[in-house]
């Protein structure tokens, strides 16, 4: 072969390894996993599954059966330093014994229902009171402190687990046996997507949502005060000093509850206001501005930054409403992951959902599922840095 035919030959064999090169895999990215393993066991011996979803980019999501709780939630911050941006306990025990909800899932009613009681159908049914004469997050033992199934996929949305779990007719007051279904996926493009469905053999309310506690600096971080919220909602829910919706809509321009600009949670929590000193900060139903969006339709909810580690949160939801809670009941007892101690306001909530004591408010989106319907709610947690 001479010289010339050689050099062509090579040239051919180089062209050919570069394009495989290029169509391969690069190497050395995560790959998005879903891994199951056994957690613990309920004191009368059930066994609790732990699932454990990581994506691509380095976050990573580990929630267990009982309660559908969310264990931890780790994701970057701006430099690359991955941290655990979810208050809860390092054991099952601290979810038995004393917990605020903590990354829990929340049913058969989201919220709270006034005097406990509400009339359907015209017959009257009695619920727990569990949060003095008022129920709360499905009273007693609500959906946070059942043993969900859960098992893993993974697909081209994600990974995830789906918990299913079945209510039966009567449970904590509630009538009809509800089939319930939540699935956590995890997707490359940084979002915690958490789906909802429910069915019934009799009429019953539904409102479902996810109670995880959030401090995007870290969960061991102190207040979230010095980050920044945004609320997609030109409207609230006034409440009493029980915390019942009074019935009003009212509008958050010109009072503390305007979030429709960034504004640090912390700028006007401290205000003269009834309505802070009912739920001792922020405590409220937020209507959010859907416009002309179809109930299947995910829209903005919110928008959170820590401006210290550049981490961002946004929240898009079917939902018609989103609870925004400030921690305002961490006092100090609580500790926590790592021996933190949950301080006042170290943690935010930010439940979708329909509006509280729905059931006694006909003007109220309707919260009623009945048979041969299919209850279908859907939320998204963003993730990324700024």
């Amino acid at each position: 072969m001479n010289n010339k035919m050689t050099w062509v030959f090579a040239s051919c064999i180089a062209i050919v390894l570069f394009a495989a090169a290029c169509a391969s895999p690069q190497p050395a990215g995560e790959t998005a996993t879903a891994d199951e393993e056994v957690f613990t066991q309920l004191p009368d011996g059930r066994a609790v599954k732990l699932f454990t979803l990581t994506n691509a980019n380095g976050i990573e999501v580990r929630a267990i059966e009982y309660g559908g709780i969310i264990l931890s939630l780790k994701v970057p911050d701006r430099n690359g330093t991955v941290a655990d941006i979810a208050l809860g306990y390092d054991s099952l025990q601290g979810y038995l014994d004393v917990t605020p909800y903590f990354g829990a899932i929340i049913g058969r009613y989201g919220n709270r229902i006034d005097a406990a009681r509400f009339v359907l159908d015209g017959n009257e049914y009695q619920l727990a009171a569990n949060d003095g004469e008022n129920h709360l997050h499905g009273g007693l033992v609500g959906f946070d402190k059942v043993l969900w199934k859960g098992e893993t996929f993974e697909n081209a949305d994600g990974v995830g687990v789906v918990f299913t779990y079945t209510s039966p007719d009567g449970e904590e007051g509630y009538p009809g046996t509800l089939n319930a279904k939540v699935t956590y996926t995890l997707t490359d493009d940084n979002d915690l997507i958490f789906a909802y469905e429910a069915t019934t053999d009799k009429a019953t309310p539904v409102n479902l949502t996810q109670h995880t506690y959030f401090n995007l600096a870290g969960q061991d971080s102190g207040t979230i005060l010095d980050q920044l919220m945004m609320i997609n909602a030109s409207h609230y829910t006034p409440i009493n000093s029980g915390l019942i919706p009074t019935g009003e809509v009212a509008r958050v321009e010109g009072t503390p509850f305007d979030f429709r600009q960034p504004t640090a949670i912390g700028a006007h929590i401290a205000d003269d206001n009834e309505q802070l000193r009912f739920g001792r900060g922020f405590d409220h139903n937020f209507v959010l501005d859907r416009g002309d969006a179809s109930p299947d339709s995910l829209v903005l909810a919110a928008r959170a930054v820590d401006p210290t580690s550049g981490r961002v949160m946004e929240v898009r939801t079917t939902e018609p409403a989103i609870q925004f809670y400030s921690g305002n009941f961490l006092d100090g007892t609580i500790t926590g992951k790592g021996g933190t101690v949950y301080e006042y306001r170290t943690g935010f909530c930010l439940e979708t959902q329909h509006y509280p004591d729905s059931p006694n408010k006909p003007e109220f989106p309707n919260t009623i599922l009945r048979p041969g319907e299919t209850y279908s709610s859907k939320t998204v947690y963003s993730f990324s840095t700024e």
